[in-house]
């Protein structure tokens, strides 16, 4: 059973366990602790595969940071997520029966989820995964990797509760050693205001 991370107004992923050890994956924006790379495969123009559950891993990995599976790499605009139907496909989302693709400038992080996570509706959310944005470089669509949560972005989307976490890959990043949304602005000047207007 998988442990699940509630938001409501403070974050706590330090009661999160996990058991989940991997080898080294030979890419340093992986660790030992990440339980599974990136092995997808295009199944078509809409659809990569893979061979496992990517919402089955704990949010937290053993060594203490959260997994985050990526959706849409740093730089693209079309719209992709974990299917919730085959959680071992990330497909490319549907709006008006087109494929989704925002209109604008790619996205500034890579987007994705925490999985074993929900904002719960209860509590305002709509039931997902939580989001996050991972600062850096482009990370492959369906990767999942290390990384520390620095901050919550508060956002709603059409009524609902849809914070964003912000995180920053815990090794091969200039934001490494980024522990918090302060660091961030002191190191880093103006990257925060980027990321918020540009979360869609």
């Amino acid at each position: 059973m998988h442990n699940k991370l509630l938001l409501a107004g403070v974050i706590s992923i330090s009661m999160l366990t996990s058991a989940a050890h991997a080898e080294s994956l030979g890419n340093l924006a992986f660790s030992e602790t990440t339980p599974y790379t990136s092995n997808m495969t295009l199944k078509d123009d809409f659809n990569i595969v893979g061979n496992h559950d990517l919402m089955a891993m704990d949010a937290i990995n053993s060594n203490g940071f959260a997994n985050a599976i990526i959706e849409i790499p740093t730089g693209t605009s079309a719209k992709w997520e974990v299917s919730k139907e085959d959680p071992n496909a990330v497909y490319w989302e549907y709006k008006d029966g087109e494929p989704r693709v925002v209109n604008y400038l790619g996205y500034p992080g890579n987007y994705g989820a925490i999985p074993g996570t929900a904002l719960p509706k209860e509590l305002g959310g709509d039931g997902d995964p939580l989001d996050v944005i991972v600062l850096g470089q482009a990370i492959p669509r369906g990767a999942v990797v290390d990384v520390r949560v620095i901050g919550v972005l508060k956002m709603l989307d059409d009524g609902e509760q849809d914070d964003k976490l912000v995180a920053v890959l815990t090794q091969d990043s200039p934001f490494a050693h980024i522990e918090s949304m302060q660091q961030l602005d002191s190191e880093f000047p103006g990257v925060s205001q980027i990321e918020s207007p540009r979360i869609f």
